[in-house]
């Protein structure tokens, strides 16, 4: 937790600071270590980042004298990432990962070599997504929450959410075997699209194209989805 993410109900009315969720007290007794008198980073989810010095720590809460919030949280990466949905696990990370590097906005999305069954995960709880979205946050030290789509059905997605989406965006899909490297340090607005374990099938990779998009890939090696997105990201921005 390199950011104290603060909610606005832990915020007073008098300039302090009170949080007493077991998470983040935890997080300050066992990892920080924290004591009285230490000035630690904090932002409020959504808006601003500053300083904080601590003045009491127990099992029951931490409280804080809030000094200053007025630092902005990082830029933005200026990508769309649409993800085919991965197993649980693997999700889990993946979200935590793509949101410490900068990513804003997500859809999650259905194709054929997905296991229908990972619709019925309980990482898809939006109680669920949330915790792995703040954790990426807390790692970056940013606090402005991605938004998270669901979209259940390739060919609605096709039809209903592309053409919007490539309306303002370059896009450019992600696929072993396609003819051009992926590009680097871009900074137009762009789709990236991802396929599961295993890939998109022909006719979806067909489809993607007929849409607008590019296809590109990492090279010859095949990836775990978590590091293949880490890869393209670090690599396109």
């Amino acid at each position: 937790m390199n950011l104290i993410l603060l909610n606005p109900n832990d915020l007073t009315n008098d300039g302090h600071v009170c949080i007493t969720d077991p998470r983040r007290l935890k997080h300050l007794r066992d990892v920080h270590r924290s004591a009285h008198g230490d000035r630690l980073t904090v932002g409020v989810q959504g808006g601003a980042m500053g300083k904080a010095m601590l003045k009491e720590l127990n099992a029951e809460r931490a409280y804080f004298q809030l000094e200053n919030l007025d630092e902005p949280p990082p830029p933005p990466l200026p990508v769309h990432l649409a993800l085919a949905l991965p197993r649980p696990r693997m999700l889990a990370r993946t979200l935590e990962h793509v949101t410490a590097l900068g990513v804003k906005e997500i859809t999650l999305l259905h194709t054929k070599r997905v296991e229908k069954s990972y619709w019925q995960s309980p990482e898809l709880r939006p109680e669920k997504i949330h915790q792995h979205l703040v954790l990426g946050l807390e790692q970056a030290r940013d606090t402005q929450l991605p938004s998270v789509t669901l979209s259940k059905g390739f060919r609605p997605f096709l039809e209903q959410q592309l053409p919007g989406l490539l309306s303002e965006r370059r896009g450019l899909v992600a696929h072993p075997g396609m003819p051009n490297a992926c590009p680097r340090d871009i900074s137009e607005p762009t789709l990236l699209l991802v396929g599961p374990e295993g890939g998109f099938i022909a006719w979806e990779v067909e489809q993607l194209m007929l849409a607008g998009c590019e296809g590109m890939h990492l090279g010859p090696r095949i990836l775990r989805v978590e590091t293949a997105v880490t890869a393209l990201l670090s690599r396109l921005f």
